[in-house]
């Protein structure tokens, strides 16, 4: 394994080592300052989360929907149910279709356009079921809880009337949300910590790397490849221990 990378020299164009010790060492001595850019990073995003985005909350509600041929029939059998599957995908679409969206803005007298109410919605499936959940997201938790009651309604009645469905039953209405589905403000914490230390930690790593001033007789030959032929004491050092002498 190798013990170093190597990189070219800034100013003789030769290629060098990185010594990762001394790369671990530089971040070893810098700690308080990552500490401290991970803390700032922290209260940042929290400030972010808490003070400058608006909470949002999300209303769910869930129907289930039969294919005619099942609904006559006294048995359903595993063809009837693929086919279901198969139908579920449909009914999705229907669920943001521009009459579904353009009704429930219409009874609810809701001044947004059609796009910007798609938007609110996500309509998922899990999977081998055919339960369709309807979650409407919105600032205020009583008006998405009415959004997503409305919707279920004219979805409802629109897969009946194009898809020529006996019925669509509904497996249960909007709840009222009484917690904020966003910002997550303990992800976003976790998210502000991790830039601050990327941030902190890879400036202190590039200005290592990025170092080459002469420190040192080591340094002489490291960077300009001239032996060092002898050292010539500091003079306030010399100075001071003459003094102590």
């Amino acid at each position: 394994m190798e013990e170093g990378l190597s990189i070219k020299n800034r100013k003789t164009g030769n290629l060098d080592e990185i010594d990762l010790g001394e790369l671990v060492f530089n971040l070893w001595i810098n700690k308080l300052e990552i500490i401290l850019a991970c803390v700032f990073g922290a209260v940042a995003a929290m400030f972010v989360s808490i003070c400058l985005i608006s909470p949002k909350y999300t209303s769910q509600t869930s129907l289930y929907v039969l294919a005619k041929q099942e609904t006559n029939a006294n048995t359903i059998t595993t063809a009837d149910l693929s086919v279901g599957t198969q139908l579920t995908n449909d009914y999705q679409v229907l669920m943001t279709s521009r009459p579904v969206l353009e009704q429930t803005i219409a009874e609810l007298g809701l001044d947004i356009t059609a796009e910007e109410l798609s938007k609110m919605i996500k309509v998922t499936n899990d999977s081998n079921t055919r339960i369709l959940k309807i979650a409407v997201t919105n600032k205020d938790p009583e008006l998405a809880r009415k959004i997503a009651d409305t919707l279920r309604t004219a979805v409802s009645e629109q897969i009946i009337s194009v898809m020529n469905i006996d019925a669509v039953n509904t497996v249960e209405d909007a709840s009222l949300p009484l917690k904020p589905s966003s910002p997550n403000v303990k992800r976003n914490i976790l998210i502000g910590f991790i830039i601050g230390f990327v941030l902190s930690a890879g400036l202190i790593v590039l200005h290592s790397i990025m170092d080459d001033t002469v420190k040192n007789s080591d340094d002489v030959e490291k960077y300009l490849g001239v032996p060092v032929m002898g050292l010539i004491p500091d003079s306030e050092s010399t100075d001071i221990t003459k003094e102590k002498l």
